[in-house]
């Protein structure tokens, strides 16, 4: 691990973090290893975020970091490599609120997961199937309207019928999803931020 791409990684420097990749890239370095060394730094920028000294747009920024130290490596094939599972996530039918799960989407993929993206206004025989097809540890389901609790209830409830729900954990999230939404919906946890769905990724699989 190089020491000097983890701390720049940490302290969100950007043009250290670049050259540092392009160096170990020259010197013959496995890009695995490159990856390991910059998802260390990131999971130093969430200690950060957690501890309130980095906030939101800091977390964004290093995931935009790191997505363009991986690009020079040959993109996040590389990342996926050394995943940490596969997570799928969509913003629940009647909602086509985006940007929060763009976030996440962005954060976990920095963070060594693979990332189903099913989009917005997604219908629950969507989530179904992707469970189905890509059997994730996790499902993530955005929700940024009160009026789409029914919806995100609904899904749960077809997913846990359709005898899914032994091998998968279901967190929601989105603006107006507090602990009692999330007990209503009867999903397995509440993430408040990007940061949180990370961590409980992390501790559902395992890492």
């Amino acid at each position: 691990m190089s020491k000097r791409l983890i701390e720049a990684m940490a302290d969100l420097d950007e043009d250290v973090v670049l050259e540092e990749v392009k160096t170990l890239k020259d010197q013959g370095v496995d890009s695995l290893k490159i990856i390991e060394s910059l998802q260390e730094g990131m999971g130093i920028v969430g200690k950060r975020f957690e501890e309130k000294e980095y906030f939101l747009s800091e977390l964004i920024m290093s995931a935009e970091v790191f997505n363009e130290a991986s690009e020079l490596l040959g993109g996040m094939e590389n990342a996926r490599e050394s995943k940490n599972g596969v997570f799928v996530l969509g913003t629940i039918y009647d909602d086509i609120h985006d940007i929060g799960k763009n976030i996440v989407t962005t954060v976990m993929r920095s963070n060594g997961f693979e990332v189903i993206d099913l989009g917005v206004d997604v219908p629950t025989v969507k989530f179904i199937e992707a469970i189905k097809q890509y059997k994730p540890k996790v499902v993530g389901i955005s929700c940024l309207l009160t009026t789409c609790f029914d919806n995100v209830k609904e899904c749960v409830q077809a997913i846990e019928e359709a005898g899914l729900r032994n091998d998968t954990k279901i967190l929601v999230g989105g603006g107006p999803v507090d602990d009692a939404a999330g007990k209503y919906m009867r999903a397995d946890i509440v993430a408040k931020n990007a940061q949180n769905t990370v961590d409980y990724c992390k501790q559902f699989v395992g890492v």
